[in-house]
């Protein structure tokens, strides 16, 4: 058995950003060389998810899939976006000292608890059986990787991990 790994990096923006991966992961696939195993892509930060979706083809005017936009529309029902502090009980005060004071983080950047909540629902890894080389995403599925925190852009990185034969 075989192990491979990648790391690839992504930038997202000031809002909710998605980025289709699915062709990064492949580009992983082939380098690996492996042909039949599983293929793990993951998120190590807690405010993105990693999810498998269809591609909608139809954009939003802020250039969001449609199916995807639905998906923020559902999500701002059951979990608002923060807009200001209190709304929920993280950050702390314990937390907002610390994060200004020992990672030098602005008060506004706090203002995630949305994206922490929603990343958990979405889940942070998905793993697609590979067969023959090729991953079974079947006729219409996308690998996605969502940024959900609101407050700043960022570089982001995207772990692959494929093991098998």
């Amino acid at each position: 058995m075989s192990v491979y790994h990648e790391v690839f990096m992504v930038t997202s923006g000031q809002n909710v950003s998605f980025m289709d991966v699915t062709e990064q992961v492949a580009c992983a696939v082939r380098k690996s060389g492996i042909r039949d195993g599983l293929v793990n892509i993951f998120s190590q930060h807690t405010s993105c998810s990693v999810f498998l979706q269809e591609d909608s083809e139809d954009l939003t005017y802020h250039q969001i899939p449609l199916l995807l936009q639905d998906m923020l529309n559902v999500f701002e029902n059951i979990i608002p976006t923060c807009r200001h502090e209190g709304q929920y009980l993280h950050p702390g005060p314990v937390h907002t000292k610390n994060a200004m004071q020992l990672r030098k983080e602005k008060q506004e950047w706090l203002l995630n608890t949305d994206g922490h909540l929603r990343s958990v629902l979405l889940g942070r890894s998905e793993t697609v059986p590979l067969t023959d080389g090729c991953m079974t995403l079947g006729e219409f599925g996308r690998i996605y990787f969502t940024d959900m925190d609101q407050t700043r852009g960022r570089e982001r990185k995207v772990r692959v991990q494929i093991v098998g034969e």
